[in-house]
């Protein structure tokens, strides 16, 4: 039993909707791009969605300081601009469209960032991007930000030079709970993490009572219960497009 439960916990597709969502949402908006378009995917890493724009002349940024391990793909893909993201060497409007992918909580300047897209990006050229709004610690130490809410983002994008924001929950509060249930669960697998073999030995049967409902039992009954989650206060991110608004103002 032990080892279905540490089976089901390493593979659950319940605690990984939050990627999957983000995927399916990428490829959608990728689809929308015009074929032929520029298009700079900033902060790009092992550029997981380079093959969704293989109808663009897709480009990559990134200031290639993060250990593989730390990466999606397990390596750098290969990087065409390697700078801050504040400051990247491209003209003004030199692009059609830039995707930007769960990168704004790693930069210690982001308002610059955006403003930087502002710039980049050309007179009606679209933004595609997304960040969580709560999330752990990771590529330390590289991570500075809790997350971004959707009034971050109007007021920001909008001092950047778009218009047209749409911003889009990844999930509601539901499903955020549920995901961090699954996350308990493995965290306090019994001989797994840190504690003396004594712990373990008295928490596995508490723990065999209660992996099945925090794994199982809880995420499916979140699933069915987050369409009901009108206000999403909690959600694990945000998805987010703008375009840039043709002010001739490029801050």
């Amino acid at each position: 039993m032990l080892a279905g439960l540490r089976r089901l916990l390493a593979t659950s597709d319940l605690l990984a909707f939050n990627v999957r969502n983000r995927d399916r949402w990428i490829a959608e908006q990728a689809a929308i791009v015009p074929a032929g378009s520029k298009v700079l995917d900033v902060g790009a890493g092992s550029a997981p969605y380079r093959a969704l724009f293989a109808h663009c002349h897709y480009k990559t940024q990134d200031f290639s300081q993060l250990r593989e391990d730390q990466l999606r793909n397990g390596g750098y893909s290969p990087i065409d601009f390697v700078s801050d993201a504040r400051s990247i060497p491209v003209p003004d409007g030199s692009f059609d469209a830039i995707v930007c992918t769960e990168v704004l909580e790693h930069v210690p300047e982001p308002i610059a960032v955006v403003r930087e897209f502002g710039r980049i990006v050309g007179l009606g050229g679209r933004l595609i991007l997304t960040a969580p709004l709560g999330s752990g610690i990771h590529q330390e130490p590289y991570h500075f930000y809790g997350g971004y809410t959707p009034f971050w983002y109007e007021r920001f994008l909008s001092e950047a030079g778009f218009e047209a924001i749409v911003i889009v929950p990844n999930e509601g509060t539901f499903r955020h709970i549920a995901q961090e249930t699954i996350r308990f669960a493995r965290m306090s697998m019994p001989f797994r993490f840190k504690a003396p073999w004594y712990v373990s030995v008295a928490w596995l049967p508490f723990w065999l009572l209660l992996a099945p409902i925090l794994a199982m039992s809880v995420p499916v009954a979140a699933k069915f219960l987050d369409r009901f989650d009108s206000e999403r206060r909690h959600t694990v991110g945000y998805h987010v497009t703008a375009m840039r608004r043709d002010d001739g103002d490029r801050r």
